[in-house]
């Protein structure tokens, strides 16, 4: 089960479709790892309240694009919750010259994968998910995220 909350207008004003890229990008990554039926929460706010959650759960006092927060075991096979702001994933997408849907399916991906268990801490971390979020943008006809040119430095790294 996908549940998905848009707390903030922007999105759906930005992204009419807004709801379904979500979705999508949910589903592909899930069925990539063999996860279908999996839960997970998505909320789709504003920069404060990423800087809200950031600041209390990584003691860190700033907005970002996206924090995943992975749920405990449990029989009811929900993953976690993604939280996605809009203010900083429209102006990354803006400065990465990229469309604004595209980078969101990415930091869905992005953050599904972090429920996963997936990682990028070390730079083999960092190697293995984001060729993971390669081949479930491919499948959604999104180009490579991390390809020379795309991005600061060639390399945009999602945060959450």
């Amino acid at each position: 089960m996908i549940d998905i909350e848009i707390e903030d207008s922007a999105w759906t004003e930005a992204l009419a479709d807004a709801h379904a890229l979500v979705l999508a990008a949910a589903d592909v990554t899930l069925a990539s790892e063999g996860a279908v039926g999996e839960g997970v929460s998505f909320l789709l706010t504003d920069d404060q309240s990423l800087r809200d959650l950031n600041r209390r759960f990584r003691q860190q006092d700033k907005p970002t694009n996206v924090l995943s927060f992975p749920a405990p075991q449990n029989p009811e096979r929900f993953l976690g919750d993604v939280a996605l702001a809009y203010g900083v994933c429209a102006r990354e997408a803006a400065e990465q010259g990229k469309p604004l849907k595209n980078h969101l399916q990415h930091l869905v991906a992005h953050g599904v994968f972090h429920l996963l268990g997936y990682d990028h801490e070390t730079g083999a971390q960092a190697e293995e998910m984001e060729g993971l979020e390669r081949a479930v943008l491919a499948g959604l006809g999104i180009p490579d995220p991390y390809a020379a040119g795309e991005g600061e430095n060639g390399r945009p790294r999602p945060i959450g």
